[in-house]
């Protein structure tokens, strides 16, 4: 008897702490876990939504088992200049359904709720309460905190759950209509601006106003007002039954490895947005986050030092495979003027397909990136080129405050 109470402990219950806790469930069953989470119940209140090219075959089995909403036959993005259908694949999760395959799979005295840890170290978690969680090995997924150490701007976003009375006639997802009003909210700086609707059902649509912003206010109110708008606008009508709101880093650039040094605590792993395990310029983590999943499960045995080890080096080899990416946002957010970012992607979505899927799967090749550069782009290189040699912001905002 090893004398621990778990062989691993996970803190944070979000996406990635809950992949992870799946993950070894379903590969190492013989592995004991313990998944501790603030709030009262896993995944919080989120929609995690990816294509359907995103996933490895492991990667969709393990996701398999959730119970989610899936389209078959493509999605729509839609610009001033024109609108297109694409074929892939669309899926989304909902965390109450998140929640429900965790809470039917993990063992029972898995899932510890409604308790702040505060502290961890490397032979285990410090709960508020007054317990301590024992292990052999720890896992930080507590999520993105604001940095000095990394650049950027923010993807603000408000979503509406909306119920018609009739069917609203809604076929397809569009996971982009910028064919809308560019102006930011009051305050919120320069942004781009579109909104993502998604036909949960033939009387529920999911509508979300989304922001790539300068800075990371939330108006609730302006946000809420602009969805009311665009539904008089499409013509429907209906009962609001759920919202969500959030606030996401765009990361552009910094010195990753004084962001490792900042959040490091020594024999403590570090996963999710904490650990730097983001997509830099689409905030689509969930692939990201289940290949990290199985890749804990492959090593299950480690002990914590090594553990921390092992994800310490793989996001650094994936802030490097992201190079390519934090050089659009940069280019988005220094290189475009405000009113005129939406062409960046007005621009992107005339390109290949394949391309289009392998970006949003953080998998582009070399001569997609060289395809995403050439021709007439709506930046002038030169720009971009200035842009990058300019300092970004760091990810930073104490005065932030929700309205």
């Amino acid at each position: 008897m090893s004398g621990r109470d778990c062989d691993i402990a996970i803190v944070g219950g979000g996406l990635s702490g809950g992949l992870i806790a799946l993950a070894l469930a379903v590969h190492r069953p013989d592995v004991s876990v313990k998944l501790m989470e603030a709030g009262d119940a896993l995944g919080g209140n989120h929609r995690w939504s990816w294509f359907g090219t995103d996933l490895s075959a492991e990667g969709a089995a393990l996701m398999d088992g959730f119970r989610t909403t899936e389209w078959n036959d493509g999605y729509h993005v839609r610009f001033p200049k024109y609108l297109r259908h694409l074929k892939s694949s669309y899926v989304s999760l909902a965390s109450p359904d998140f929640a429900a395959r965790l809470e039917r799979d993990l063992p029972a005295g898995t899932v510890i709720t409604g308790t702040e840890v505060s502290a961890v170290d490397t032979a285990g978690v410090e709960l508020a309460d007054g317990r301590r969680i024992t292990a052999r090995s720890v896992i930080d997924c507590r999520g993105f905190t604001p940095t000095n150490t990394l650049e950027g701007g923010w993807q603000v976003f408000m979503g509406r759950h909306l119920r018609t009375p009739e069917p609203h006639g809604v076929a397809r997802p569009t996971i982009m209509d910028a064919h809308v009003d560019q102006r930011a909210p009051h305050g919120n700086g320069g942004a781009y601006r579109f909104v993502y609707v998604l036909p949960l059902g033939s009387h529920d649509l999911f509508i979300e106003d989304t922001y790539y912003a300068d800075k990371p206010q939330l108006d609730r109110s302006a946000l809420s007002a602009r969805i009311d708008e665009y539904q008089r606008q499409m013509g429907w009508t209906g009962d609001p039954v759920g919202f969500e709101t959030g606030v996401l880093p765009v990361i552009t650039g910094g010195d990753f490895s004084a962001f490792q040094r900042q959040h490091r605590v020594e024999g403590v792993a570090q996963a999710g947005a904490r650990g730097g395990f983001v997509h830099p310029l689409t905030s689509y983590t969930l692939p990201i986050a289940v290949e990290v999943a199985l890749a804990v499960a492959a090593d299950a045995d480690l002990p914590g030092d090594q553990m921390a080890a092992k994800l310490e080096a793989r996001a650094r080899r994936h802030w490097s495979r992201m190079g390519h990416y934090r050089m659009l946002g940069t280019m988005l957010f220094c290189g475009a003027r405000p009113r005129e970012r939406y062409r960046v992607f007005e621009r992107f979505y005339r390109l290949r397909e394949p391309l289009i899927e392998r970006f949003y799967a953080g998998r582009s090749t070399l001569l997609d990136k060289l395809r995403v550069l050439a021709g007439k782009p709506p930046i002038p290189i030169t720009r971009g080129i200035g842009a990058l040699m300019s300092k970004a912001p760091p990810l930073t905002d104490p005065s932030r405050k929700d309205t």
